[in-house]
């Protein structure tokens, strides 16, 4: 299968105006292969390599949605509380509905709220918390406030008002997922907030046709804003590391969840087709062959995608710096192909 990738992966880039790619295959619970391909911003010849940093987009939410978990170990949040009991700031006015949803509303994303607000389509409730599914980076925002009520500091002096009206100010969410899972998991280079010392290693976005894309690195008041939902910074090699520890844990130790924690988790919660549930923090999807953990990222210029099999503990992990980034993930992991196979035996 290896040598299948590595023939077809140069082709498909070409064909779709991506620059690069990496990829890392998780198996029996290790880190099993992982390499880049093509380079890091187009028109130069810095190759991608294992240790090049993508933004995860998405996919950033199963690594969020691990760090709730854990506090919900330590009992400090519980998945059934309304959110609204741990902090005094209303993340939307004048709908007595907020006081219903919790932290298991927002993981699977039953809370109500739509993907991301804007002046055109202002913040709102469109059903009753926990009536049905909506994927919601909105709820993830909130909640991610919420952590960092209960973790840490929130500045009420380091603040802006982004594009979408919405006044952020900063967090020590960065500090905190670096201290309390990213590094403790082996994402040594994984985290929220731009720095200067990393950006040799950052991959550029691009767009469709692989033209770079101008966008600025994660500032603090960025990671405040969008960390959980989609701001993660990472390698899939990194990234296996964390999904291992989902696939194959070890004994919990104040870090790793407890067995019932980790299987609640990744318990199907709502049904969103005949073929998919969402699980807190992760979609799942049904197949003959036993479930299948999943998510996708989608940042502009930046495309992701991973799968896990607790049953096999495997999976894998693919990240593209380029807007058509979906259309060789689609062709690589889906129907029949080695890839799917790996995963699903």
């Amino acid at each position: 299968m290896v040598a299948d990738l590595e023939s077809q992966i140069p082709t498909l880039l070409a064909a779709a105006h991506v620059p690069g790619l990496s990829i890392a295959l998780v198996q029996d619970g290790q880190v099993a292969w992982g390499r880049g391909f093509g380079v890091m911003h187009a028109g130069s010849s810095v190759p991608v390599d294992t240790d090049t940093l993508f933004e995860a987009g998405s996919i950033s939410k199963t690594v969020f949605a691990y760090a709730v978990m854990q506090l919900c170990d330590k009992g400090l949040l519980d998945l059934d509380r309304p959110l609204t009991s741990y902090i005094s700031e209303r993340w939307l006015s004048g709908d007595p509905r907020l006081d219903r949803i919790t932290a298991r509303h927002v993981l699977s994303h039953t809370s109500g709220f739509q993907n991301w607000r804007s002046t055109e389509d202002p913040l709102r409730l469109h059903f009753a918390p926990g009536a049905q599914f909506l994927y919601s980076g909105e709820g993830y925002s909130y909640l991610q406030l919420v952590v960092a009520h209960l973790t840490g500091r929130v500045s009420t002096d380091a603040c802006e008002t982004l594009y979408d009206g919405i006044r952020v100010c900063e967090t020590e969410i960065d500090a905190y997922m670096k201290a309390n899972l990213l590094r403790p998991f082996g994402m040594a280079s994984s985290g929220y907030v731009w720095n200067d010392a990393l950006a040799g290693r950052t991959a550029g976005p691009h767009d469709l046709e692989g033209r770079p894309l101008d966008r600025p690195g994660a500032t603090p008041i960025l990671a405040a804003r969008f960390g959980a939902a989609g701001g993660l910074s990472t390698t899939p090699i990194e990234y296996a590391r964390f999904l291992i520890e989902v696939l194959a844990p070890k004994p919990n130790d104040g870090v790793r969840l407890i067995n019932a924690t980790r299987d609640e988790m990744i318990r199907p919660q709502v049904k969103v087709a005949d073929s998919a549930s969402w699980a807190l923090g992760w979609q799942v999807l049904h197949r003959p062959t036993g479930d299948l953990l999943s998510h996708g990222g989608d940042n502009p210029g930046f495309k992701a995608f991973m799968v896990g099999s607790v049953g096999r503990k495997s999976g894998y992990i693919i990240m593209t710096n380029g807007d058509n980034g979906s259309e060789v993930i689609g062709k690589l992991a889906s129907g029949n192909t080695p890839l799917n196979a790996f995963v699903t035996g």
